[in-house]
């Protein structure tokens, strides 16, 4: 299984590298950092524009696979993904962010996951009951509707809840609220309120999801031949179902855990923009408008290292439930 692992983990390796280094090129044909210079009037002057390419590394002069091949060395010689257009160093950028990111990315993950496969195994077990149609339209009343618009429908609902309490249980706006009292608990709580309502936009996105899929694959597995032989030598309906089925199951949940994080990932990024978060979405987005070609570049290469790890961990909950892999 060991050596299973590494292998795999070399091939996302490669395609992470491969991944960062197209977008840095991709970037680089079609931004232009130095464009608010160039629509002055009167334009700054050629040698100013010269120099601010120098400074980033991304003088178009050069040739496209000589920038992409040192910026890309710089990230093994140096641990540096160049500058930003304000001239701060992209990897410090990074540092700052990725933490805040990985609030909303984790819990929402891990807690979305859990949520639907139990959803899914219970709609499954109890097939076009009342129950199973519930959780079958809520799901897809989620799914159809767009991040965005469930975030404000939270807002407005918390909004509510917020009045009729008559003080403010749920915040929205922020990571924090300031002027809270320097010690341990406040600051625990303040941070809390300001998490669950993002947290919990990503939470039912990632839970009708897993939902919908876990359900198609428990449904394939309730009428297979073990189930019916481990109930034969005595195990009850839902022992059989937890020992055997669930096991089975899941196994092509691992998968698809793994590509459904990129698109957990560009939700985040939505969230921190509706509630403020400054997080790596927020930094990506800004590239883009900026015509920041290395935090393009790093923002792309720190998603595919986020996707590198969950299906890394894909991986190993697929040999962890089925054996065959690991030969």
């Amino acid at each position: 299984m060991t050596l299973y692992i590494i292998r795999r983990v070399f091939n996302y390796a490669v395609l992470t590298l491969v991944a960062a280094c197209f977008a840095y090129m991709l970037a680089s044909l079609g931004l232009d950092p130095a464009w608010e210079y160039l629509l002055r009037n009167p334009p700054a002057p050629p040698e100013t524009i010269e120099s601010i390419y120098n400074r980033l590394g991304v003088n178009p002069d050069v040739p496209l696979l000589q920038r992409t091949w040192t910026w890309l060395t710089n990230i093994f010689t140096e641990g540096s993904l160049g500058l930003t257009v304000g001239y701060q160093p992209v990897t410090a950028q990074i540092a700052i962010r990725a933490g805040v990111s990985l609030q909303l990315l984790l819990v929402g993950s891990i807690v979305g996951a859990i949520v639907g496969v139990i959803l899914g195994v219970w709609g499954a077990v109890r097939q076009y009951r009342f129950s199973d149609r519930v959780v079958t339209i809520l799901s897809y009343l989620v799914i159809a509707t767009p991040t965005i618009v469930m975030a404000i429908v939270l807002m407005i609902v918390a909004t509510n809840v917020n009045q009729a309490l008559g003080f403010q249980l749920i915040n929205f706006s922020g990571q924090y609220s300031p002027g809270v009292a320097d010690s341990f608990w406040p600051q625990f709580w303040d941070r809390i309120s300001h998490l669950i309502l993002p947290t919990f936009v990503l939470i039912l996105a990632a839970g009708a999801s897993y939902s919908r899929y876990q359900r198609n694959a428990m449904l394939d597995v309730l009428g297979a031949d073990y189930i019916r032989t481990a109930r034969a030598k005595g195990r009850t309906r839902g022992s059989a179902l937890v020992r055997h089925g669930v096991r089975v199951a899941l196994i092509p949940m691992s998968t698809f855990f793994a590509y459904s994080f990129g698109t957990l990932v560009a939700g985040s990024a939505i969230l921190e923009l509706m509630f403020g978060w400054h997080g790596m979405g927020e930094m990506a987005i800004q590239a883009v408008r900026q015509n920041d070609i290395n935090s393009v570049a790093g923002s792309t290469l720190f998603v595919a290292i986020l996707i590198l790890c969950s299906s890394t961990l894909s991986e190993v909950l697929y040999a962890a439930l089925d054996p065959r892999v690991r030969r």
